[in-house]
């Protein structure tokens, strides 16, 4: 191998590790309020399995599988989707590879493959949310979808809700309203007044997002109190 060839591989593998570095970096990390939930609740159990972590509440028919926003600790989900658990449907908050679902788009197939509910639902946040949404297209064990300030790529013919702050200044909403044609089934919109893009978790403030004008407690309970609400209608 030549000294040139052997410098220019040393210079890639120098910036790779760079760029890898700075991603790990610029991780949103869940808070402490998040990482509490992971001892559970009187009404739920929170175990490890080998996607992530199992909520296991009161309800036996229904299970929500929730892909996390890009960069974003899958932990810092835990207030509100214990809510939901709490409320009878189980979560399965998926940890996808160096927090990217776009690296673990199928990772919901070995939940559905592995456990025996009577309905399933994707949720996903922001990024997480699309990636749900690819998922939904190609699978025919899904009954419906839930985005948090989120968008499609591609069309699905499942049931969809979608809920997003009025302060969320992440999202494309250009894009979010292009995707609108692709839903083919029922579309139940519900913007949380005074929400952002960031307090659907506990990761702290996240960049180009505008601040909340309520607090992450409400904005979490009135996302969970529409979610039980919408798989409650489809099931």
């Amino acid at each position: 191998m030549g000294k040139k060839l052997k410098i220019s591989i040393l210079v890639i593998v120098l910036a790779f590790i760079i760029v890898a570095g700075a991603y790990v970096h610029t991780n949103y990390q869940a808070t402490a309020t998040a990482t509490a939930y992971l001892n559970g609740t009187r009404d739920v159990n929170v175990t490890n399995v080998t996607t992530g972590l199992f909520l296991d509440g009161p309800g036996n028919d229904s299970a929500l599988i929730f892909y996390p926003g890009a960069k974003v600790e899958y932990t810092a989900y835990l207030p509100m989707f214990t809510q939901i658990a709490s409320e009878g449907v189980d979560c399965y908050l998926v940890d996808m590879p160096i927090n990217f679902a776009f690296l673990g788009v199928d990772k919901a197939d070995s939940i559905i493959n592995e456990s025996n509910y009577s309905h399933y639902f994707m949720c996903g946040h922001s990024l997480g949310g699309v990636m749900a949404g690819e998922y939904v297209n190609h699978s025919s064990d899904v009954d419906g979808l839930i985005l948090i300030c989120s968008y499609l790529d591609n069309p699905v013919n499942v049931p969809v809700l979608s809920i997003y702050g009025s302060e969320d200044t992440v999202m494309n909403m250009d894009n979010y309203n292009k995707s609108k044609s692709l839903i083919v089934n029922n579309f139940t919109e519900i913007i949380v007044a005074g929400g952002n893009h960031a307090q659907w978790g506990d990761y702290g403030e996240q960049s180009k997002d505008s601040p909340s004008h309520i607090t992450a407690e409400d904005q979490q309970k009135q996302g969970a109190d529409e979610i039980i609400r919408f798989i409650k209608q489809w099931t």
